[in-house]
């Protein structure tokens, strides 16, 4: 396993060289010039061509790519354009909020859709099966947008139950210590505004929990109905054991790896890709941030959302690779 493992994280190292190396080609070919955008329309030429000198945007692309590896290297995400601050810094409470909304959907997702998929393949072509498959064929269907949109109509501003926007109260915010507010209201032993952060999480981490779940529960159903067909499982119900440790103890298991693999596809994607939920949800999240860099042509800090995110789909999938081995001894040989 140990040598499994090693094989795995060495394949990130030429990974991450190309993945740096596209992400900072690409925002290099967005059109306009950021010491312009800075600066504004009315700045005068000598200023523009100065701001762009500061920047180090008149070296050519080699240069500039050598000093990013040099300062990436070194810790050092370089400084937002826009507002002057450390990305390094600034970064993360934008990232801590992504990961909080995504692990908390993904939960969600997988607590409803693993066992859907389970219930649905274990009473095949019943009246649960045909239901949950048409829902999931829905959740699948349904825009992100009109979700949150509809979810912030019904539960907020008709029942008032929860709160429409953002990720605490104004008037007392959170003290972050991880920047994941669950954890940091919990290591702070109160309880009253841990009720409240998870009210704020409820709304935007059902709606962008949706199509993981649907997606899960229908991958689940067919890994677990071609399993439930093997030798071995019919072996386990004749020796007389009860569907219930058949199907989770023994079809489960051996119906993981697809399962798996769709788990962590999802949840790289929800980690980029949620820049709907955030906006219609007022979330402060990474998506939100780059979305926002972008408008102002702030080099460095897209340079830096993009690749943190691409990092941590590269990590998600390597986990993934590592618990395929843990699950299927046959896979690290």
């Amino acid at each position: 396993m140990l040598s499994y493992t090693a094989k795995r994280v060495g394949m990130l190292i030429p990974v991450l060289i190309g993945m740096t190396l596209v992400v900072f080609s690409i925002i290099r070919a967005i059109p306009g010039d950021p010491a312009q955008v800075i600066l504004g329309q009315r700045a005068t030429k000598e200023a523009v061509l100065e701001l762009t000198k500061q920047l180090g945007l008149d070296q050519p692309w080699y240069v500039q790519y050598f000093h990013y590896i040099k300062d990436l290297l070194s810790g050092d995400f370089g400084t937002s354009i826009r507002t002057s601050e450390a990305i390094s810094k600034e970064i993360v409470p934008y990232l801590g909020a992504t990961i909080e909304l995504t692990v908390f959907a993904m939960a969600v997702a997988i607590v409803i859709g693993v066992n859907a998929g389970m219930i649905s393949a274990w009473f095949q072509r019943s009246w649960f099966d045909y239901l949950a498959m048409l829902i999931a064929l829905i959740g699948v269907s349904l825009p992100i947008f009109w979700l949150g949109l509809m979810e912030q109509w019904f539960f907020s501003i008709k029942l008032g139950w929860l709160p429409t926007t953002g990720r605490e109260e104004v008037r007392d915010p959170v003290q972050a210590i991880t920047n994941l507010y669950l954890i940091d209201t919990l290591l702070k032993g109160n309880l009253s505004q841990f009720v409240v952060v998870l009210k704020h999480l409820i709304l935007p981490g059902a709606a962008l929990a949706t199509i993981p779940m649907a997606i899960i529960a229908r991958i689940t159903r067919s890994s677990m109905i071609e399993v439930m067909g093997a030798e071995y499982i019919r072996t386990a119900r004749a020796k007389g054991l009860r569907m219930f440790f058949v199907v989770y103890k023994h079809a489960l298991k051996n119906a993981l790896i697809p399962i798996l693999t769709i788990i962590g596809l999802q949840t790289g994607l929800l980690l980029g890709g949620a820049i709907l939920t955030e906006t219609i949800f007022g979330w402060p999240g990474i998506g939100r941030y780059v979305y926002e860099a972008i408008g102002y042509r702030d080099y460095p800090v897209i340079q830096s959302g993009i690749l943190v995110i691409a990092l941590l789909f590269v990590l998600i999938n390597l986990i993934i690779d590592l618990l395929y081995a843990a699950i299927d001894p046959r896979i690290k040989y």
